[in-house]
Parts: structure tokens; C-alpha cells; sequence
């Protein structure tokens, strides 16, 4: 047989099992988001975020950014309670695999290659707390600045979980034209520390 058609036929079937891996990903994720709003709150104070930016007076911006005390305190409860949901979930059906691309059940097979996304969601759950509460006593426009950072990041947590590292990462650059990197050194010191710490597997073993 051809070898170009083995190849092929391969990468198809490799394709198969990724797709179906990831589906159960998206469905488990899912079944825990469906009775929260987290995507609507997000939507809402990304958009708004960039209109008080916009606008030109700076009493304008801080009044502005006020209207969404409200919706960044119920994010992040919404979250806290994203991760506490999930802790519910057993080791190997919330974990992610660290390389770039999707390794289906790599759990099973390569646990060394993987991160546990519960622990994960815990940090996204405490640095939104520490933010909201304005832990490192920012203004408001910096406030709201690393707030935008802390949401950025969680979202690419969730795209990491449901697809794979680069489509996360792919994402984040079309959505919000920036690099998982900036996002990270945007977020507050305490969620930089303890992701860096998470994604090393210094946590976990």
C-alpha cells in the first residue's frame, strides 16, 4: 500500500479519536456551565471594559466602570462555584494534556503529560476573588485591567480543557488580540504564581 495513503489514513483515524476525546470534554464542561451565565457576565464587562477605555473623560471612564460592580461580583462567584462543581469530577475525567496539540486519553496512557483542571479552575476561582475585591488596591482603571487579564485566562483554560493548548491559544489571538503570554503577565502576581506553580505540576506531585 502507498505509503502516502497509510499516512493518511492514519492522521484520520487519529483525527476521530481526538474529535470524540474532546467531546466528552465539551459535554462534561457544559453539563456544569449550563445553569450559570459565566459567558454572558464575561461578555458583558469585556465590551464594557473596552467602552469606558473609550470614552474621553476620565470621570466618564470611572462612572462607567462602576456600572459593573454587580456583574464582576457574580462572576466571580459564578466561577467559585464552576470549581467547586467540577471538584465533584474524578482525576482522569478532568484532566488536560500540557503539549500543544490534543493527546487523546493521555491520562490513562501518559499521566506525566497531563494537569488537573479542577486545581486549575480553584486558582481562576481565587485570583477573580482577589481581583474583585481589589486584593492589590489598584485603581480602578488597573482594577479593571487585570480583571480583563484574569477572564482572558480563564477562558483559555476552557478552550485548553474542551480542544487542546493551541486552539486555546489560537482563540485567544482572534477573539482578543493578544498572546496567552501578555495575558499572563496581566493578571494579578498571586494567579501568575500559583498558574506558573499548576502548570509546572509543582501541586500535584
Amino acid at each position: 500500500m502507498d505509503i502516502a495513503l497509510i499516512l493518511l489514513m492514519i492522521f484520520v483515524a487519529w483525527r476521530v479519536v481526538c474529535l470524540r476525546y474532546q467531546r466528552t470534554h465539551i459535554a462534561l464542561l457544559g453539563r456544569h456551565l449550563s445553569n450559570l451565565q459565566l459567558e454572558r457576565h464575561m461578555e458583558t464587562l469585556t465590551q464594557g471594559y473596552s467602552r469606558a477605555i473609550n470614552e474621553e473623560s476620565e470621570t466618564r471612564q470611572l462612572q462607567v466602570l462602576d456600572t459593573f460592580a454587580q456583574t464582576e461580583r457574580s462572576v466571580a462567584a459564578q466561577i467559585g462555584s464552576l470549581a467547586d462543581a467540577m471538584q465533584k469530577e474524578s482525576s482522569q475525567a478532568a484532566s488536560l494534556s500540557t503539549p500543544p496539540f490534543c493527546v487523546p486519553y493521555a491520562e490513562r496512557l501518559l499521566p506525566m503529560l497531563t494537569r488537573d483542571f479542577r486545581a486549575l479552575l480553584h486558582i481562576h476561582a481565587a485570583g477573580l476573588r482577589h481581583v474583585v475585591d481589589n486584593g492589590g488596591g489598584w485603581d480602578p482603571k488597573g482594577r479593571a485591567y487585570h480583571l480583563s487579564a484574569e477572564l482572558y485566562l480563564f477562558q483559555h483554560s476552557c478552550h485548553w480543557f474542551c480542544k487542546s493548548r493551541a486552539v486555546a491559544d489560537a482563540r485567544l489571538a482572534l477573539r482578543h488580540q493578544v498572546t496567552h503570554q501578555k495575558v499572563l503577565d496581566s493578571v494579578s502576581a498571586e494567579t501568575r504564581s500559583a498558574y506558573l506553580r499548576w502548570l509546572r505540576g509543582a501541586d500535584e506531585r
